[in-house]
This record gives C-alpha cells, structure tokens and sequence, in this order.
C-alpha cells in the first residue's frame, strides 16, 4: 500500500481516429471528461500539438473551454500550452478569462517545446529558437499578468489579474525541473514519451526546490500509458493502436489513429525495436490485476504525488473503459 493518497488524472491529445470526423472526436473528448468526473479523477487537460492529423487538440484553450463547460467538478487544463508558440499576454487573457467563467476549476501547464516538427514551429512564429530561450521570461511575464500589483503597470491583462489559475511547469528533459523548482511550481514530466530523463529531473526536482506563495514542498506529476481491458491479450490487442501511432512518428508517416489488430509478428517486432522500448518504458498494459502490480511498484520507485494516464486507444468505449478500470486501480491503492 501507497503512504500517502496518489491523485489520478488524464492527458489527453483528443485522438482523431480513422473514420471519426472532427466533431465526433471533440464529443468523445467530453464524453470521457463527463466520465473521469464521475471516477473520480483530479484533473483531465489536453496537450498542445500541431500539423498532425491524429491529434485534434491544436487549439487548446478553445476545447479547454468547451470540456469545462460540459463538466461541473473536474479541474480543465493545459498540459500543456507551448508557450513560446504563444504571447504571454495573450495566455494570460484566455486563462483569466477561462478561470473567471469556470472559477476554481482551470490549470495553466506550460511547456517549451514547440509541439510539433521545425516547419511547423517556424510558421507558428519566425523566431521560435529565440522564443524557446525566453521561457523563464515569459513564465515570469504571465505570472505578472495574473498578480493584482500588475494593476499598475502599462502592460496588462486585465481579465487575469488576481483571477486564481495553478502553474504548472512541464518537462521532457531536465531543464525545466531547475526552472520549477527555483519558482517552487508543481512539475510534470512528460515520461509518457520522454522516458530517459525522469529519475534525473525527479531528482533536480526535489533536491533543489524553494518554497513559494503557491507550493510549500515539491509536487510531482508523472505522465503513464496504460492500456486495461478484461485479458491480458484484449489489451495488447488494444496496444496495436498505439504501436502504430510509435511507428508513425519515428518515420515520419503520421496517419489517423488505426482500429487495432491482432497482435501479429510484425508488431512483436517493433516492441523489439530499443527506440520503441525506451519510449514506451512507462507503459502499464493489461488486464487490471496486471497493470494494478505495475503501477504499485512504479508509484513506491518514483514516490510520485499524482499519475497522469495517457491512452491512446482507437474507440471511444474502449478508451472510457480502460480509464474506468485505472480509477478503480488507484482507489484500491490509496
């Protein structure tokens, strides 16, 4: 059993599956956001990504906007919005007004990353390199925006100031863990995908955190896939999805996420691949005793304080399922 109660929640890309239109893949995404609030999730937030056709969440405060509205309870969020994609003062403007409509209720996850290849990152702004190196900045401008003293500065964001939206600082490298913890944010890491650096940023993390207005001890957050079905066999059936979205993105071939198939050679042959291996690394997939043993041992290895479950599953019920039979698991485990 895990000491201290773990918080469970939800990253999600609003996945856009073969033969789903747009429409029907935002309406999945908040049917799943009406169903995690019923399970008892923390959070459920949506990553900013661009020019892929299986992911849908390219404009994310736009469906943070409309998830929030067909939830009640559940806190809507970022994870994240790539901020140098983004004018600090425009960030600020959307989540003040975002938090203003939905009180209590809206996380602001900022990343560095562009969220997409170099042609696309240069086309959302000229000067990305440039923007990139002013995250520390740009972090400290918004957190300006949102303050009542920026009341008096030339500069403002009206609708934000003194409105209450929680920071959180991502990372797929170590990075941002030195930026999160000179700020004393709470940090998520990207382990999902970027497996190589988790232990080390964990670890920079918490060793040098300073204390804030906002976070008195370190709090991290840790991206998981996880795949549950009833058998062992029906999740590894689901994974093949998945695999496909891996292999798309490693050759350049991205394509609509693929109903799965049976688990055939070819697919145990990719799962063979070492760079498949290492991005995978953190994915739990199975039938919930066997995903349930491999989340316990992962939360008593990385002392976690809230896992963020990634599942990249082509249909919708599967999807509600899998995340269904995950909030059982932590419940259990708490």
């Amino acid at each position: 059993m895990t000491t201290q109660k773990i918080s469970y929640s939800i990253l999600d890309l609003a996945l856009v599956s073969e033969g789903h239109s747009l429409q029907q893949t935002y309406n999945n995404a908040l049917l799943l956001a009406q169903n995690a609030e019923t399970y008892g999730y923390t959070r459920y937030w949506l990553a900013e990504h661009h020019n892929m056709p299986n992911v849908g969440s390219s404009a994310t405060s736009v469906l943070i906007g409309y998830v929030a509205q067909g939830t009640k309870t559940l806190r809507i969020g970022s994870g994240g919005i790539m901020l140098p994609n983004h004018s600090p003062l425009i960030v600020a403007e959307q989540f003040g007004t975002l938090a203003s409509i939905y009180p209590n209720r809206i996380d602001l996850g900022l990343g560095r990353a562009p969220g997409t290849d170099r042609e696309t990152a240069e086309a959302i702004r000229s000067d990305f390199m440039q923007a990139a190196h002013a995250f520390p900045k740009d972090l400290e401008d918004i957190q300006h925006y949102f303050s009542i003293e920026n009341a008096n500065s030339k500069v403002r964001a009206t609708v934000a100031e003194g409105v209450e939206v929680p920071i959180y600082i991502l990372g797929s490298s170590t990075d941002s863990a030195h930026l999160a913890a000179k700020k004393g944010l709470p940090y998520a890491f990207a382990s999902h995908f970027a497996t190589t650096h988790l232990w080390d940023a964990m670890a920079i993390y918490r060793k040098n955190f300073k204390p804030s207005t906002v976070l008195q001890k370190p709090y991290v957050i840790v991206g998981v896939n996880i795949i549950i079905a009833d058998t062992d066999q029906e999740a590894e059936r689901l994974s093949t999805s998945l695999l496909g979205m891996v292999v798309g993105l490693f050759t350049g071939k991205r394509d609509y996420v693929q109903p799965p198939t049976a688990l055939t050679d070819y697919h145990k042959q990719v799962m063979q691949n070492p760079q498949v291996q290492q991005m995978l690394k953190y994915s739990f997939i199975g039938s919930k005793a066997t995903v349930k043993a491999q989340v316990k041992e992962f939360i008593e290895q990385t002392k976690a304080d809230e896992l963020i479950a990634v599942t990249n599953i082509y249909g919708i019920d599967d999807r509600i399922k899998s995340y269904k039979l995950f909030a059982e698991i932590m419940k259990e485990l708490n």
